[in-house]
């Protein structure tokens, strides 16, 4: 149960942090890429039944 929320968590997050405002286009996919990693490390590690 607290995987999944945690999985829906984060790929709101990754969702938010597309750079869509003007003054956060210059971030580039900094955020969304670091989110990005984080979703697949969790999403590696629930299939694996470590979490």
């Amino acid at each position: 149960m607290l995987s999944t929320l945690l999985l829906i968590v984060l790929i709101l997050l990754l969702i938010g942090a597309v750079p869509a405002w003007p003054y956060s286009r210059s971030w580039g996919y900094a955020p969304s890429g670091t989110l990005g990693i984080v979703v697949v490390i969790v999403v590696v590690l629930v299939l694996m039944g470590t979490i």
